[in-house]
């Protein structure tokens, strides 16, 4: 009776010390800004050594036990370009618009978009550095499938600014993810596909939160804040037109 009592509290003690390592501290703000950029790069470099691109071009992450996936080239590995904000772009192969049908991405183009976004939180977890807190931003992809048209955190309305009444609502910044508007604006859109077109999406763009919104007032987007949030875009842009006059 006394052995069956050790064998079940050292049992007991391996659950506990296994489960501590999957338990992620709570989270404290670093006093230094350098600090929590330096967690961004770190936690992005992870999540690119352990996803790849499926054949439709979605983010999925290595499989542990299926040999499947053991072909597949880590992100890490694909053509990456980063941008000196730390934004980095991946343009995938064969799911570019040709040439006579690509429309160019500009500062206040209207785009419609088709793919998936998160917000993540880099974080220190008992010495390894990993993406947390995982929340849907855009998802057109998953449930509604309809893409998304002139989404505020690539252009915001002038009008939008003008009807503000605080200081901070008033700037781009405000609303714009400056990263991801700078990185797509080196891809081209189709030339308005009809929505109900099977996606084929064109690459990954990923924006370490000092080119978010880093620590600064912004826009709550379904409610939440996004202050150290990192963002990981999937997507396809169907559509990408000149703003009609009147409507900046």
């Amino acid at each position: 009776m006394k052995k069956i009592f050790l064998y079940i509290l050292a049992g007991s003690l391996c659950f506990s010390a296994c489960k501590k390592d999957d338990v992620i501290d709570y989270y404290v703000e670093p006093e230094d800004i350098n600090v929590q950029n330096n967690y961004d790069i770190q936690a992005i470099k992870k999540f690119m050594d352990e996803n790849y691109l499926d054949a439709q071009g979605n983010i999925k992450a290595f499989s542990a036990t299926d040999t499947a996936d053991d072909n597949e080239k880590k992100l890490s590995d694909l053509d990456y370009k980063t941008l000196p904000s730390g934004t980095i772009y991946i343009m995938r192969n064969g799911a570019q618009p040709s040439t006579t049908d690509a429309q160019p991405i500009t500062e206040k183009s209207v785009i419609k978009i088709m793919g998936r976004g998160y917000s993540y939180l880099a974080t220190d977890n008992n010495g390894s550095v990993v993406f947390t807190a995982k929340s849907a931003f855009l998802n057109t992809i998953d449930g509604i499938t309809l893409p998304l048209v002139d989404p505020m955190y690539f252009y915001v309305k002038q009008s939008v600014l003008d009807a503000a009444t605080t200081d901070a609502a008033k700037q781009r910044s405000y609303y714009e993810i400056a990263g991801f508007k700078e990185a797509l604006q080196i891809f081209s859109g189709f030339n308005d596909l009809p929505s109900e077109t099977s996606y084929n999406l064109q690459g990954v763009i990923i924006v370490p939160s000092k080119a978010a919104f880093a620590r600064n007032a912004h826009y709550q987007y379904l409610g939440q804040s996004y202050r150290n949030k990192s963002f990981v875009f999937n997507f396809q842009i169907y559509g990408s037109k000149t703003r009609p006059a009147g409507q900046d």
